[in-house]
């Protein structure tokens, strides 16, 4: 029996349903979580590659099959929680794609349990994945 591998992060069904209308109007995604402020600290969607991630970027998964990266930094802060992508009404500024559409993703957090800690996998440099 394979053990369940702890995720990272993931996204409600909700969230899941406008990366999928996304991906249909601008082709394959990816998400950025920097650790800026106000709207920079949310996850911003772009078309794959029209974001560059480098050394200073972490994959932490992927959500609807699209990349999730952090900066390094802000993963320091973050490294105990599991990251939950969901999608309310609004707009955020920035140029994340989902803006046009009247929502906005944001992100829920819990912190891990000690054993899901210990399951956790490793995260991987941006310009490794790149």
């Amino acid at each position: 029996m394979k053990a369940h591998t702890i995720e990272r992060v993931l996204a409600t069904e909700a969230a899941l349903d406008l990366i999928g209308m996304l991906k249909d109007r601008h082709g394959p995604l990816m998400f950025h979580q920097s650790g800026g402020c106000c709207d920079g600290s949310a996850p911003m969607c772009y078309p794959l590659g029209e974001f560059r991630v480098g050394g200073s970027d972490v994959k932490l998964g992927t959500i609807g099959g699209s990349p999730f990266y952090m900066s390094a930094a802000q993963f320091e802060y973050w490294q105990h929680t599991q990251l939950i992508i969901d999608v309310v009404k609004g707009r955020g500024s920035g140029f994340s794609l989902e803006a046009p559409e009247g929502f906005r993703f944001l992100t829920r957090s819990r912190v891990f349990s000690d054993d899901e800690v210990a399951g956790l996998p490793a995260v991987v440099s941006g310009s490794a994945d790149a």
